[in-house]
């Protein structure tokens, strides 16, 4: 997908994502989060969408959020407001192959269901990367495609309209792990069913 059919596709999600695919994985995301919470600090959430996460955050966290799509980022500044999460620092519109950040700014980076979205998911990658301090975590949730199943079959019929759906069905995780500043230490199952996965990885120190 190129960045205009990103921006286009979730201008029309933005108004139904939270009761449609934001529900189906909103167990995920909750799991993550969880997760994310036990390492403390500063979290740089990439495509935080309409902000389904933040409310799932500790108190005592520092998030930042960004997202390149407006109109989901008005939801989940509306979210803050009514809400009054004061642990979400920020929210910035912003692509995530250019993060307007410094070198090693925070504790943990998260990509929840983003990573096949995104044009160049490499270069999103390594921004990741970048961005995250020695020795911290980059944690990625994602469907990736499979190799046999029936999944795999629906995965390749509908590989042709990542315009339509919003993103790719047929996406390999071999396109986020080729980054050499991060190492895997977790990859697992994830909800809901196992259709996602779970991947943590860490920046050399």
């Amino acid at each position: 997908m190129d960045i205009q059919a990103v921006e286009t596709s979730y201008a029309r999600w933005a108004p139904i994502y939270d009761r449609t695919f934001g529900a189906i994985t909103n167990r995920a995301r909750r799991k993550s989060v969880e997760f994310v919470n036990s390492l403390g600090g500063s979290v740089l959430e990439v495509g935080v969408g309409t902000g389904m996460s933040l409310e799932f955050y500790s108190p005592d966290m520092k998030v930042t959020g960004i997202d390149f799509s407006d109109d989901m980022l008005a939801k989940a500044k509306a979210k803050v407001e009514s809400h009054g999460f004061s642990h979400v620092k920020e929210l910035r519109q912003m692509d995530a192959r250019f993060l307007d950040f410094p070198d090693n700014s925070f504790d943990t980076i998260v990509a929840m269901h983003v990573v096949s979205v995104v044009p160049e998911p490499e270069r999103v990658v390594a921004e990741m990367a970048r961005v995250c301090k020695p020795g911290g975590t980059v944690l990625i949730t994602n469907h990736f495609a499979r190799d046999k199943g029936l999944l795999s079959l629906i995965e390749r019929a509908t590989a042709s309209l990542p315009n339509v759906l919003g993103w790719h069905s047929d996406f390999r995780i071999e396109r986020v792990l080729g980054e050499s500043a991060l190492r895997v230490v977790e990859q697992k199952p994830w909800p809901p069913f196992g259709m996602m996965t779970f991947l943590r990885m860490q920046k050399a120190k």
